[in-house]
């Protein structure tokens, strides 16, 4: 059997974040959801199905074949908005690719898996895979299966994500012993049995790592300074710094990150950096991005009511249920000393924002300026900013980055500011 994780046609409802990478390339917890798809399923021999603006970055990313498949494969096609955990949908899907013939499995209107034998490319040839991409093939009704439905699901569920990853990888063992982990004098483990530190890491004097809350997953060589504090559920990406007198609580932080000040209930996916004072709650960051001294984000409307936010497939601000909910921020984005965001605010890709007052409610990729003086960031100079920002982190822009980023600049030309 070989699996392909695939992209529906609700893709449009998590940009900005998606206008550089596919769906399933989102982390929720220790892991993306491609990942702990494939680990669900036990990782078997994966093909990719994107959108054609992300295809050549998503083949990059994973070292996966992308919108091909080889002739002849079985093949179980999974959508990647699915929140994979072990349950009854599982094992009927399961069930279903021992059993022999073509099977799509529809949760209402959503397709959540196919198994199709001899796939073919033609399969994987749109944008989005819907019903009609699998033909006459018998449905069978499956229930239970959460996926994420909008930006702010990551939020809704990272909390559950933590503590499940953390099952996942630590296989339900308490942790005790720490090779490799520099514990230094001074540092405070609280619930320390719910700890996974990664070797080469460090814990400063002063440090406090509290677990009380829900376990924390700290990955190899990270750094946490001196009066840091880390409460649980948290995941702390590899490489990673931990500033001192950093306040973290119930955050997912991708590799190579830096994070400083106050941050909960957030995700930042990667090499980006929120290394100073100012508060950050309820987010989602993406890549390369980075947040300057004093950038502050509100979580909180003042009348303690329903958050809306901008989304991109209906062109306006969207109810979203939530009482809570800070900042999205695509790729490649940064913000200036003292910038505030106010409640439900989305930045895209490859802005620069700064300058006094609330900045507003969606800003466009690809924005120079703040509040209500925008122009556009030319996309030659950004970039040769992208390109300087990854070099620090040993990285090269590649042509299907660089190629991306132009299409996202040509895609996003007609947005414009809502405050």
């Amino acid at each position: 059997m070989h699996l392909c994780v695939f992209e529906d046609d609700q893709s449009g409802h998590f940009l900005p974040l998606v206008h550089t990478r596919a769906v399933y390339d989102l982390r929720l917890g220790i892991r993306t959801l491609l990942r702990a798809l494939r680990d669900s399923f036990g990782d078997p021999p994966t093909i990719l199905h994107a959108r054609r603006q992300v295809a050549q970055v998503t083949g990059l990313e994973n070292d996966l074949l992308v919108n091909r498949i080889p002739d002849g494969l079985d093949v179980l096609f999974v959508n990647g908005r699915w929140i994979a955990e072990d349950g009854p949908a599982l094992e009927q899907i399961r069930a279903a690719v021992d059993g022999g013939g073509a099977r799509l499995f529809m949760q209402g209107d959503v397709v959540i898996a196919a198994w199709v034998p001899n796939a073919s490319s033609r399969l994987v040839a749109s944008d989005a895979l819907v019903r009609s991409t699998f033909d006459d093939a018998p449905e069978e009704e499956i229930e239970g299966v959460r996926l994420v439905e909008r930006m702010w699901s990551f939020q809704t569920e990272l909390h559950d994500a933590l503590e499940r990853e953390y099952r996942y990888y630590t296989k339900g063992m308490y942790i005790y012993e720490r090779p490799g982990v520099d514990v230094r004098d001074g540092a405070l483990l609280s619930n320390d049995e719910q700890i996974y530190i990664g070797s080469g890491s460090v814990i400063k004097p002063g440090a406090v790592l509290n677990a009380d809350g829900g376990p924390i997953y700290i990955g190899e060589d990270v750094e946490i300074q001196e009066l840091a504090v880390v409460k649980g559920p948290a995941h702390i990406g590899s490489k990673s710094v931990i500033m001192t007198g950093a306040d973290i609580h119930t955050c997912s932080f991708g590799f190579w990150s830096k994070m400083g000040g106050q941050v909960e209930d957030s995700i930042v996916h990667s090499l980006s950096n929120k290394a100073h004072s100012g508060y950050l709650g309820n987010a989602y960051i993406g890549r390369w991005c980075n947040l300057g001294a004093d950038t502050n984000v509100s979580n909180l409307k003042n009348d303690y009511g329903e958050v809306k936010m901008y989304d991109a497939v209906g062109g306006d601000l969207e109810p979203t249920g939530q009482q809570f909910l800070g900042l999205v921020m695509g790729d490649h984005s940064k913000s200036g000393i003292n910038t505030m965001f106010t409640t439900g605010s989305v930045v895209g890709v490859s802005c620069n924002v700064f300058g006094a007052d609330f900045q507003p409610r969606f800003i466009p990729s690809f924005s120079w300026g703040g509040h209500d003086d925008f122009c556009d960031y030319r996309v030659d100079k950004a970039l040769r900013v992208a390109e300087a920002v990854m070099h620090r982190r040993e990285r090269r822009l590649s042509d299907a980055e660089r190629e991306n980023l132009q299409a996202v600049y040509e895609a996003t030309r007609g947005e414009t500011v809502r405050h």
